[in-house]
């Protein structure tokens, strides 16, 4: 059994990593500024260096770090908090775990990374971000490679595109934009034609792939993970009127400075590693639609 710190596991994804990671026996322990209702939490801001002391233990064998200020168009306007989060929070939390033998440092990261590459987003795109936040994941991604380079710190890297499902609420990305708007008989704005293309990957999906990285046989670098079939926003906003039953009424608006205009990716190599995803996007909206309408 082994110990496992997630960075951010009482947030969306996190709070699905760790039941993952539970469910395979192991002994995780949480770092976040809320409290985890389920396993022991280290609470405050990872920014803070007496946080991450009490975080990273000698007896910790993996770090899961979800940890992150991860709004796109928030980057554009505070890249300096962005900054400080994503690039030196993560540096300092591999240097701790260099420091106390930790074996494995799995990261959430984004396609963001290549930026607007017109084709198919494979793991050997160049890097190119074209946003403070995009800029602040590939620098991390650099740093756990070079930590990988000189340490042999296996440093798996779980590029995510758009991630779904239960517990949205607090969240600002379309989808739950559109399903509490929908709860309160409102319309949603669509930025620009709303011929955009999306991957969307449920949490349930993305929770399974970081336990699979925890394992010793996902070996570092970069790895895909989203549906591999990418949508339209229109077609998510048909998605979501069909699983609520609601017209959701679309406002178009200007499209927002920073927006990749398509998303399509290759998880050829997460496939070759035994993950595949398994949720629908018509299943997994049913599934977003009846935990938020509750708590809206």
């Amino acid at each position: 059994m082994t110990r496992v710190l997630v960075t951010g596991g009482s947030g969306f994804i996190g709070r699905h990593v760790v039941r993952a990671l539970l469910a395979d026996g192991h002994d995780v322990v949480v770092a976040d500024r809320d409290e985890h209702p389920d396993v022991p939490t280290v609470v405050g801001e990872l920014e803070d260096a007496g946080v991450r002391d009490r975080a990273v233990t000698e007896d910790v064998g993996v770090v899961v770090h979800l940890a992150a200020e991860t709004s796109v168009l928030g980057s554009v306007e505070r890249p300096v908090k962005v900054h400080s989060v994503n690039v030196d929070v993560t540096a300092a939390l591999l240097e701790l775990a260099r420091q106390r033998g930790v074996e494995a440092f799995v990261m959430a990261s984004t396609n963001a990374v290549v930026g607007g590459y017109d084709g198919t987003f494979t793991e050997s795109v160049p890097l190119r971000p074209l946003t403070p936040y995009g800029a602040t994941k590939a620098a991390a991604e650099m740093l756990l490679s070079g930590y990988a380079g000189a340490y042999g710190l296996r440093a798996p890297v779980l590029r995510l595109t758009n991630v779904y499902g239960p517990g949205m609420k607090a969240k600002d990305s379309f989808v739950p934009r559109m399903l509490k708007a929908a709860a309160r008989d409102e319309g949603v704005q669509v930025y620009g034609d709303g011929l955009q293309r999306r991957d969307l990957v449920h949490v349930h999906d993305v929770a399974r792939a970081f336990a699979l990285a925890v394992s010793p046989s996902w070996p570092g670098g970069p790895s895909i993970i989203g549906s591999g079939s990418s949508v339209t926003v229109l077609d998510m906003l048909e998605a979501a009127r069909a699983a609520s039953g609601r017209a959701i009424a679309a406002e178009h608006v200007p499209a927002k400075a920073g927006e990749m205009p398509a998303v399509v990716v290759d998880i050829a190599r997460a496939r070759s590693l035994g993950w595949a995803p398994e949720v629908s996007l018509t299943e997994g909206m049913a599934t977003a639609w009846d935990d938020l309408s509750t708590r809206v």
